[in-house]
């Protein structure tokens, strides 16, 4: 690090790097301004227009109640005017939102583009500098002492143990920037040699010389490479530098001083990395030479800085999938070991974030700086780890609280068609956890952009995002993205559980993860399965949904609750991948297309769907008033189809088709509109008791909505008790009928 420190203290140096940098960030600085001042003047513009057609609404107003005073359609007319004027406001506002959004990304990306400049330009003017006198001096007397550190370190690995027992010789080379002293090179031989000796190998001594080195010394035994050249210190020191939080306010000088700061945090190490070939790329698939220690999963490092995982590994080559554009990857180009597992960064920093795959923030805020990273393959909790799945997670949809039950730590399917609102129940349980400490995941899998930005954007109205990580690999995303995607998302979800806390993670959807992985298999030569899935995605699907587990107090205490995604085809529930899914999860919501072309949204199957967990997963006033509902549905939905076949019908089978109309009707629900438990519950109870008999099917919302009312304002003693979840007891149970029944003859 000497060389570093007297770089930074030559004035000539710093003075070089401001002149060449002072320009070009300026450059960037007023092209992007003109644009931030665009953006200002056009949401100015918009204020002015909306608020001139307010004044001039108001002013119509004020002339048509003058000139008709005694018309009684007038005010409807200011009605109606009234919310256009909202109408007006709102869209003003999210303008104005909008244009505030786009100025903070465009600063941030002007931090960026010079930041990334600025670095390049000071890596290129020190590699200058270290090439002169007296630095060139300086790093060759470095020589000695940096041979010494080698020659402790050095040591065959397993695969070259391997190796030498193939081909008894094994390849060493020592490379400097300049001639060596015979002495250094001596010394490394003899240990080398005296080391292959031990183990009955045969060593095969070059050395090179490699000016692009700069200064210092590289030895490679085998695939394993010793490094302290200046030219790997400053591929280090660029990355290091690169990644260091951004300068809170926008200046060259600023941005200098933090390269500087980050030069002068620099260590001084020898590097170990292992070094293989590509022998050759195609669709995102590399396979590869070398590497003879890695390591299933772990993650490489391609020569024009994309990095791929390991998912093949075979005697003579591996296979690995690339993460960005496998397009800049060039055959025979060198290939860098990193030395971990492919793993995400975890922790509260990713909540209200959208990220991709590898955790790299894509939603135009900075980058995301987690203390902690977990493996993204991660074993599930054993069975002595584990508790009982007995604590109610509330989506706040009536006929999912009801029927099909979901617990802290379940897996419950949502399985339907295309388009018969799997997501809507998804978002809606996301956005019932607001002010309840149950941090939430959503994992788009395959989805377009426009439907992730989407739900970002509702997240974000109705407040739920501050609490939610959006893990996005769209459509548009490489296979090898959308297959690793939901296990990141697991892994940022075991961090919460093995804090102790509660998560819920939603996969949207698996069945696009399974020919992610489909299409990653056949790439990789692997033999075509069932279907032309390959044998192992049920042990794919099963090692993911397994990690989502209640911990027992000795554990922590926490739980993951996962609601993975799958569609079918036709309504075929028996299929390949949604029977492999059934039978790993804990049971299924079943979305029928007939019943969402009906109109019964959520369009819950009753019959279909089924929750293992079932009662326990409920509070005792629900599971009281929702014991005999499932089957006086079927009951319902068994005798509805008989009776499209005839029109005579006795009295008692009248009354469960009126009874179940009112019901099916009660259960309906709008989007974005969960419903706390104890409301579900008292218009379950009052619907199902009959207290709603009196009130047509159309008009059963209407019904609810007093219903509510009627109890929040005149009896919050029983409201209070409601919200209690306790079970009734006959006295309250009896009060509450009088209550409902002088409810439903008031009306």
């Amino acid at each position: 690090m000497q060389y570093l420190y007297a770089a930074i203290n030559f004035l000539l140096l710093g003075l070089l790097i401001w002149l060449v940098l002072g320009k070009s960030i300026k450059k960037i600085f007023i092209s992007r301004r003109e644009k931030i001042n665009a953006a200002i003047d056009e949401a100015e513009n918009l204020e002015y227009l909306l608020e001139s057609g307010e004044q001039t609404d108001a002013d119509a107003d004020d002339r048509e109640l003058n000139a008709s005073d005694d018309n009684t359609g007038c005010f409807d007319a200011i009605a109606e005017q009234e919310r256009q004027n909202s109408c007006f406001l709102y869209e003003k506002q999210r303008r104005i939102e909008d244009a505030e959004k786009r100025l903070n990304e465009q600063k941030h990306e002007i931090m960026i583009q010079a930041r990334q400049k600025s670095v390049k330009v000071l890596c290129e003017r020190l590699k200058s500098a270290f090439r002169e006198q007296p630095y060139a001096d300086g790093i060759r007397a470095k020589e000695p002492a940096l041979a010494d550190k080698i020659l402790n370190i050095i040591s065959l690995t397993p695969g070259d143990m391997c190796y030498l027992m193939r081909h008894d010789v094994l390849y060493v080379t020592l490379t400097s920037a300049y001639p060596l002293d015979p002495a250094i090179v001596d010394r490394i031989g003899e240990k080398t040699t005296a080391m292959l000796d031990e183990v009955g190998g045969k060593p095969s001594y070059w050395v090179k010389v490699d000016p692009e080195l700069i200064g210092g010394l590289r030895l490679r035994i085998g695939d394993t490479v010793y490094d302290c050249t200046v030219e790997n210190r400053l591929y280090h020191l660029e990355r290091d530098l690169v990644k260091r939080p951004l300068p809170q306010v926008i200046s060259a000088q600023d941005i200098i001083d933090d390269m500087f700061e980050g030069i002068e945090a620099a260590e001084d190490r020898v590097d170990i990395y292992q070094l293989g070939r590509v022998l050759s790329v195609s669709d995102g698939i590399c396979r590869l030479d070398g590497l003879a220690d890695i390591m299933y999963g772990e993650v490489i490092e391609f020569d024009c800085g994309e990095r791929g995982m390991i998912l093949d590994i075979e005697p003579d080559r591996i296979g690995c999938v690339v993460f960005g554009k496998y397009e800049h990857i060039e055959t025979m180009s060198r290939v860098r070991r990193i030395g971990r597992i492919a793993s995400v960064p975890v922790g509260d920093e990713l909540l209200g974030r959208v990220v991709d795959p590898l955790g790299r923030a894509i939603d135009g805020k900075d980058r995301i700086r987690g203390r902690e990273r977990r493996p993204i393959e991660y074993k599930a909790p054993g069975i002595p780890d584990r508790k009982t799945v007995n604590v109610p997670l509330h989506t706040g949809i009536k006929a999912v609280d009801a029927l099909v039950p979901i617990g802290r730590g379940q897996r419950e399917l949502i399985i339907g068609d295309r388009q018969t609102g799997k997501t809507a129940i998804a978002i809606d349980a996301i956005i019932n956890q607001k002010g309840k400490n149950i941090p939430c995941i959503y994992v788009a899998i395959g989805q377009k952009e426009s439907t992730v930005a989407e739900i970002r954007a509702k997240l974000e109205k109705y407040g739920a995002m501050e609490y939610t990580t959006i893990v996005s690999a769209t459509a548009s995303s490489s296979a090898s993205m959308q297959y690793i995607a939901p296990f990141a998302g697991a892994a940022m979800s075991e961090y919460f559980m093995y804090s102790g806390r509660d998560c819920l993670i939603v996969y949207d959807d698996l069945s696009k993860h399974a020919v992610a992985y489909r299409e990653l298999s056949l790439l990789l030569h692997r033999p075509s399965g069932r279907e032309a899935y390959p044998g192992d995605v049920f042990y794919l699907h099963s090692r993911l949904l397994e990690r989502a587990a209640r911990l027992s107090p000795e554990s922590g205490g926490g739980s993951v609750t996962a609601l993975p995604i799958i569609e079918t085809q036709a309504g075929d529930i028996s299929s390949y991948i949604p029977t492999n899914v059934i039978s790993i999860t804990d049971g299924q919501i079943f979305l029928e297309t007939d019943l969402f072309n009906e109109g019964q949204r959520p369009a819950v199957n009753v019959g279909l769907s089924v929750s293992r967990v079932g009662s326990a997963a409920q509070t005792p006033l629900m599971k009281q008033v929702s014991g005999k509902l499932r089957m006086e549905l079927a009951q319902y939905r068994e005798l509805n189809t008989f009776a499209q076949f005839g029109s005579d019908l006795d009295d008692s089978t009248r009354k469960v088709l009126d009874s179940g109309v009112r019901m099916m009707q009660a259960l309906r629900q709008r989007r974005y509109e969960p419903i706390p438990d104890w409301k579900q519950a008292l218009l379950i109870y009052a619907v199902s008791e009959g207290y709603a008999d009196g009130t047509e099917p159309e008009m059963i919302e209407e019904f609810e909505k007093k219903l509510y009312s009627y109890f929040e304002n005149k009896y919050p003693d029983m409201v209070k008790t409601l919200v209690s979840g306790a079970k009734m007891n006959k006295s309250f149970e009896n009060r509450l009928k009088a209550v409902l029944k002088s409810f439903a003859e008031v009306g």
